[in-house]
């Protein structure tokens, strides 16, 4: 059964990842804070049933004490949803998911831990990567700022014949952005890993977890409803600040595709746990190269296209998160 669940997993964090990008308005300010209170709001619910049908005997202090972790994925989370408002599926999510690797270079630093061959290669990959994607976005960046200072130069010229004082001006977001938008999803990256570093912390054994009332059995479903909690009290500051300090209308019929990709988030992570109960070597390699189920569905539903420089860098950020899956790391 580990196998389906790996599965599931892989394929519900893909599908979100979908949901995500759909979800994320760039003319909306605040998209990326109504896509958290979304996700907020599902995983509340469903920590809600797990303290309903689960026999967890759960302690609602262990939200303090697991506070640390939970504001680190949240925050990252609504960091990477600001920066799909300008940038491909298809880049941000090899990205994002490279934040094993940042993990691995902590525990280097703070733990003194060791790297096999595999996991060095990988870190490697993964690093260099990252950084031939942002030479690539950024000389991208700098061709459109070229073409664009041409334009209007020769708008400004026709402006003059015209008799008019102001040109008509190139204006293209996407691009007049696009390497400041590259810095976010390695921001969320840092971030994601540092709750991951802190999560290690938490669940690492029942003799030294702060948690209380836990088990052996219970431990990590203790520490996943103090998040989901956490995040659904996020949802709900978020709605009253967007509600009735920023007079958002939020309208329910809009919310379709941030409801999916919630609700696909939520199923990945409950699958999460039970994928790691077999192989979880096998498991976490599997289920850390659910990039290229993004990267598979934005190029079919999203018809994003990138250049072959970048498919061929993103697959050696991948082959890097796959080969940290296998050695477990």
């Amino acid at each position: 059964m580990w196998f389906v669940f790996a599965l599931a997993t892989l394929l519900s964090w893909g599908i979100a990842d979908l949901f995500y990008k759909k979800g994320a308005n760039e003319k909306d300010k605040y998209s990326h804070l109504k896509t958290s209170m979304i996700v907020g709001i599902v995983m509340g619910i469903h920590a809600i049933c797990m303290l309903i049908f689960t026999d967890m005997n759960y302690n609602f202090i262990n939200i303090l004490i697991y506070l640390p972790v939970s504001l680190m994925y949240i925050l990252s989370m609504t960091i990477g949803y600001f920066g799909l408002r300008y940038l491909e599926l298809s880049l941000s999510s090899p990205i994002q998911n490279s934040s094993g690797a940042v993990t691995c270079l902590l525990c280097l630093i703070f733990l003194n831990q060791t790297l096999d061959t595999i996991s060095a290669v990988a870190v490697i990959c993964i690093f260099v990567g990252i950084f031939l994607l942002g030479l690539i976005e950024k000389s991208k960046q700098k061709q459109f700022e070229n073409l664009n200072n041409k334009n209007l130069t020769h708008q400004h010229m026709q402006s003059m014949w015209v008799g008019t004082r102001e040109p008509c001006c190139l204006h293209n977001k996407k691009y007049r952005i696009g390497f400041v938008a590259f810095m976010i999803p390695i921001l969320y990256c840092i971030i994601d890993s540092l709750g991951t570093f802190f999560d290690a912390y938490y669940l690492d054994s029942i003799e030294q977890t702060p948690l209380i009332n836990v088990t052996e059995m219970t431990l990590e479903n203790v520490a996943n409803t103090s998040y989901e909690l956490t995040f659904l009290i996020c949802a709900i500051l978020i709605f009253i600040f967007l509600k009735f300090i920023k007079k958002e209308k939020i309208i329910i019929t809009e919310q379709k595709d941030r409801t999916g990709a919630a609700i696909f988030e939520t199923l990945g992570q409950f699958t999460y746990v039970y994928a790691l109960s077999g192989n979880s070597v096998i498991a976490t390699s599997m289920i850390s190269a659910y990039s290229i189920v993004s990267v598979i569905l934005s190029r079919i539903f999203l018809k994003e296209t990138l250049n072959k420089k970048q498919y061929v860098v993103i697959a050696l950020v991948i082959l890097g998160i796959v080969l940290l899956g296998i050695t477990g790391n």
